[in-house]
């Protein structure tokens, strides 16, 4: 699939150029994507541009990954990452990080809405789970303002950047 753009009052979400690099290179040194997420840590330029030039791109083609930037309308300022996942037939996870700067404003409640009613709509999906590491309470509150049900926390289910285990909380959301 070609990637998509979409709109919402604030924010346009769109698949990342090479233009985005930097703003994605400066977002990944945030210590808590670093520890919430599995960017690589040092998070470096050479990171951004690999995801950006190649990853992203050749995720979209292989129609398990959609990731879109979603970039503020009034500043074009990032505001962070947005992605639907394959898991299995009909099941796909939501994925995000928020810019620090951009976090607070309600703009990754906009966004991860845009993506899962595009998802909703475009893909065969029955079900949206979301999985966030025990803690992340900013994702949390955002997966629980779309209406997902947090429905458990698996113990000790990964390893993170810090080299140890830790319990993840996980969410589901059901068709419409």
């Amino acid at each position: 699939m070609d990637p998509v753009c979409l709109e919402t009052d604030r924010l346009v979400l769109r698949a990342f150029t090479p233009t985005d690099v930097d703003a994605v290179y400066e977002a990944c040194q945030d210590e808590d994507i670093q520890f919430y997420t599995p960017v690589p840590v040092p998070y470096r330029r050479a990171d951004a541009e690999t995801l950006v030039g190649e990853k992203l791109p050749a995720q979209w083609a292989e129609d398990k990954d959609y990731t879109l930037g979603a970039f503020r309308k009034d500043t074009g300022a990032l505001v962070g990452s947005y992605c639907l996942t394959l898991i299995s037939r009909g099941v796909w996870e939501l994925g995000y990080w928020a810019v620090k700067e951009q976090r607070g404003r309600g703009y990754s409640v906009e966004a991860a809405r845009a993506l899962c009613d595009w998802g909703w709509a475009s893909l065969d999906v029955h079900r949206i789970e979301w999985w966030a590491m025990a803690g992340n309470t900013g994702s949390r509150a955002v997966a629980e303002k779309l209406g997902f049900t947090v429905e458990g926390t698996l113990r000790n289910r990964g390893i993170a950047n810090d080299g140890q285990p830790h319990d993840w909380w996980v969410g589901g959301l059901m068709r419409p």
